[in-house]
């Protein structure tokens, strides 16, 4: 058995040292001399305009790229109020309907719950008529605060 582990540990030895004796081949690559040419002083020019240019509109576009980002930013907040709000309103009217039914079921008579409907009527048109009030003011400065960024911004970026 001791044999068998030294023929091997011998192999390995042997596979080593000739793994170090090789070596890749070297190659020179040739050298080509490319002929010398000036570029005249026209196309220099157009290339160095071209670059301001360019350069100067990646500004412009980069400008517009954090108006649009602002923009966003304002829009989302105005439509998450927005979304509160409409929620807020939504429990208040499903609280006034429930109020409104609990009352009903304890009237006496026709004419008393023609009476409590009745009012309940008037004061929920008056309550709509609020709320859509304050939902239309409030869309108003959602639309007003993301739109100022793009009009004092943009008018500055593209003049």
């Amino acid at each position: 058995m001791t044999e068998v582990i030294e023929t091997a540990k011998e192999s390995a030895r042997s596979k080593k040292s000739a793994g170090a004796a090789f070596e890749m081949p070297k190659f020179d690559l040739p050298n080509f001399e490319l002929p010398k040419m000036e570029i005249p002083a026209a196309f220099r020019e157009i290339a160095e305009k071209s670059v301001s240019q360019a350069k100067e509109t990646y500004e412009k576009m980069k400008s517009a790229a954090d108006v649009l980002e602002d923009t966003y930013a304002s829009a989302t907040k105005g439509a998450s109020d927005y979304g509160l709000k409409v929620i807020e309103l939504a429990r208040e009217n499903t609280n006034a309907a429930f109020d409104f039914a609990s009352r009903l079921i304890t009237v006496k008579s026709l004419s008393e719950a023609v009476e409590l409907s009745t009012a309940h009527t008037r004061k929920q048109f008056e309550a709509l008529t609020a709320q859509s009030k304050e939902l239309a003011a409030i869309a108003q400065k959602v639309a007003a605060d993301a739109a100022e960024p793009v009009k004092t911004r943009l008018g500055k970026a593209f003049r």
